[in-house]
């Protein structure tokens, strides 16, 4: 009797099978559910220890690790005030902000009550939103099929890593739109797949259209996107090849042309409201737009930059060379083979950077993750590819590159769920099992050492984000607040951002990205402060600003010359991420503004002013068709010396700087033909020098300067014989000192 039932009890065991499946149908039920609470536990896990520290840091106080949050702040308040794209209320349209769309965003919370600072935790708010949609959206990279568990259950490695490498989730947390940028890539990504999966004709068109709007999103988000776009277009295309010609090149057009076209419209309004096609910030940014240098030298730059970008993270933010976290397996010393080894591979930092690489990098090693792997790594190199044009890549915790790490931590994530499927050893033999379980062993060996770098660099990024967010509220926030108490009528600012969203006054940036009407500061600041200064000078007074809030190690002698007072000074103890330790705010003082304007010498016989040309103010240059030998030529110079007509009051002028053996030129018109004239220029000769005038390609005569202590309009007769309605003039330095010109009359 013992026995039967003895056997009854066996018999009636739950196989290791039927437990299994118990569980494979329980997972599958619970699975949407938990995975969504997953990604929310880590999103929010995530936001929390960064914004946690800079609260910290900041004493309860919402502030941001970057002065360029503000900048989008200040759009957004723009926006939502009724005056989109204008950076300040009154200053007219600014191309300043790249990213088109995320003020808008930003504009959204303005409006619903998150004013002043607050304005960040909606900024918080929108970036973990788009990091949670973003770890929902791109999970079907892994599944095969509903019924993939093994995609389903490595998923879940999505979420930590993707928010694993300290500085891509601290350009995360930062207020800037890095978030809301990987959102819409997330829905160009599922846009793509959609339109990869359909058959029919229309639909396919259709879907093709979806993926053109969403490119729309991408390159309005960030303009370097739109490479990103093409990538998933030409992906498409090819996977619709099979159909035909016809059916490829209609789901390219559909997928490129809204996003091209954006881009279009971009620049045409640019056009027209600024006079220049590029963005401010591309004019600024990019050495494509320096004067002064040579072809050569921004290659070079170009060059420095992509391997900036790419080592700044594989020897830095993704290694760290201390290992210290395998202290837990024991002394590193004979004793202990395994930490000993371990802590020897750590001191390499760049081993450890290689690693999330290589794991990035495996998914292009399997058939069934080939294709993908392809589109988005062609989208990660042509991303630092194309932001490598940019010299502030290399500044603000490298954040223009983060978009490209963002991908590369799916790859990596991606590639450790290929590598360690199993599906395609079941019916092979031993010997491949084996080569799967050393496999296996070596990716999540991989997977723990990379991480083990992490854990210090986390560390070390958290504390950055509050100590830079905590730097700039002790010293531009502070400053701006300073000046919303004392209202200025407008206030100078090299830091566009937070100092005008916290004073809430009319400002001019004069690194040019605020823009102010369509007076070229963006191309000024690239050309020296003497161009700004000039541009200044075309502002009604009653425009002009009436304070200066400035660091003054940045602007050489422009607070000496035009300031009559320091008014207060705004030090930052512990320094991260401010210009310098101590921004300053001077009393504006722009009297001298104008003096240069007025020709002092009018030569005998003239009495008509018939062209003239203010050398360094760039309105000017490009109403006359100037221009100047490049490279490092032209240099835009200024000069405060007494006045030729009263030497007891001081004359300011700015001009450019001509080298021994190269020219200038410009285009007089206007004048009386077969009338005799004069070639007045402005100069201040620093050496003995002399500039041979050429009009028309012919040689007319010569300046000979001598070296004096101030300002000398030299003369030069123009026969009757020579003069024509138009005429170009060129201006050739023979040496063999440096010719500065200022300004140039042509009188009759």
């Amino acid at each position: 009797m013992g026995v039967v039932i003895e056997e009854a009890q066996i018999s009636h065991r739950p196989s290791i099978a039927s437990v299994f499946h118990t569980a494979r149908s329980l997972f599958r039920r619970v699975d949407p559910a938990l995975y969504v609470l997953w990604a929310a536990a880590w999103t929010l896990t995530s936001a929390r220890s960064f914004y946690g520290y800079m609260l910290k840091q900041t004493g309860g106080e919402w502030s941001a690790p970057l002065d360029d949050v503000f900048i989008h702040f200040d759009y957004a308040r723009a926006t939502a005030l009724g005056h989109p794209f204008e950076w300040t209320v009154g200053n007219g349209y600014s191309s300043g902000n790249t990213s088109l769309t995320y003020p808008f965003v930003l504009a959204v919370g303005w409006r619903a009550g998150f004013r002043d600072c607050s304005l960040m935790i909606w900024a918080a708010i929108v970036a973990a939103t788009c990091v949670f949609g973003f770890l929902l959206a791109v999970r079907g990279l892994f599944l095969e099929s509903d019924r993939d568990d093994w995609g389903h259950v490595s998923s879940y490695l999505l979420p930590p890593m993707f928010l694993g490498v300290g500085a891509f989730v601290w350009s995360l947390w930062s207020g800037m739109e890095v978030a809301f940028f990987m959102a819409t890539w997330a829905i160009a990504l599922l846009a793509w797949q959609r339109l990869e999966r359909v058959d029919g004709n229309h639909r396919a068109h259709a879907s093709a259209w979806w993926l053109g709007l969403a490119g729309v999103l991408l390159v309005t988000t960030r303009p370097e996107a739109a490479l990103t776009v093409a990538v998933f277009g030409v992906a498409a295309a090819l996977a619709h090849a099979r159909f035909g010609l016809a059916r490829a090149m209609g789901v390219l057009v559909r997928a490129g042309l809204p996003g091209a076209l954006a881009l279009a419209v971009q620049s045409v309004t640019n056009k027209v409201f600024t006079g220049e096609w590029s963005a401010n910030g591309a004019l600024v940014k990019l050495a494509l737009n320096n004067p002064y240098l040579s072809e050569k030298e921004k290659v070079e730059d170009y060059i420095f930059n992509v391997k900036y970008a790419a080592l700044r993270n594989l020897d830095y933010h993704f290694a760290s060379a201390r290992g210290e976290h395998m202290a837990d397996f024991g002394p590193a010393d004979g004793s202990n083979v395994f930490a000993h080894v371990w802590t020897s591979l750590s001191r390499e930092a760049w081993w450890a950077g290689v690693v999330p690489l290589v794991l990035a990098m495996l998914p292009l090693a399997f058939a069934r993750t080939r294709r993908v792997a392809i589109v988005l790594w062609a989208e990660l190199v042509l991303w630092i590819g194309v932001v490598a044009f940019n010299g502030q890549v290399r500044w603000q915790n490298e954040r223009y590159v983060m978009p490209a790490v963002g991908i590369m931590l799916v790859l990596a994530a991606l590639g450790v769920s290929v590598a360690l499927r199993t599906r395609a050893e079941r019916h092979g033999c031993g010997a491949r099992t084996k080569l799967w379980a050393v496999r296996a062993a070596l990716v999540v060996l991989s997977l723990v050492f990379a991480y083990d770098h992490q854990i210090p660099k986390m560390r070390d990024q958290k504390w950055f984000f509050g100590r830079a967010s905590r730097n700039i509220r002790d010293q531009h926030l502070a400053l701006g607040k300073y000046l919303a108490e004392t209202k200025p009528r407008r206030v100078l600012v090299g830091d566009a951002g937070a100092i005008l969203y916290a004073s809430d006054r009319p400002g001019l940036d004069l690194i040019g990205l605020g823009g102010y009407g369509k007076l070229p500061f963006a191309r000024a600041s690239v050309h020296g402060l003497g161009a700004s200064l000039e541009l200044i000078e075309r502002m009604p007074e009653s425009e002009r600003p009436d304070l200066l809030a400035i660091f003054p190690t940045w602007w050489g002698v422009l607070q000496t010359w035009f300031s009559s007072d320091l008014v207060a000074r705004f030090p930052v103890e512990g320094n991260v991420i401010c210009g310098g330790y101590e921004q300053n705010v001077y009393r504006a003082d722009w009297h001298l503004l104008g003096t240069g304007d007025r020709l002092r010498t009018m030569p005998r016989g003239d009495t008509e002013i018939r062209a003239v040309i203010d050398v360094g103010d760039l309105v000017s240059e490009k109403e006359n068709g100037y221009a100047f030998d490049r490279p490092a030529n032209g240099f835009v110079d200024m000069h405060i010396l007494p006045d030729p007509a009263n030497p007891a009051l001081d004359m300011f002028d700015g001009g450019r700087r001509i080298n021994v053996g190269m020219s200038e030129s410009f285009l007089a018109k206007g004048l009386l033909p077969s009338k005799a004239a004069h070639l007045v220029v402005r100069t201040a000769p620093e050496r003995d020098t002399r500039v041979r005038v050429q009009i028309s390609g012919a040689y007319a005569g010569d300046l000979d300067l001598a070296r004096t202590g101030g300002w000398v309009e030299a003369i030069l007769a123009i026969p009757a014989d020579r003069v024509t309605e138009s005429m170009h003039i060129q201006l050739v330095n023979d040496g063999p000192g440096d010719f500065v010109d200022f300004h140039a009359w042509l009188t009759q």
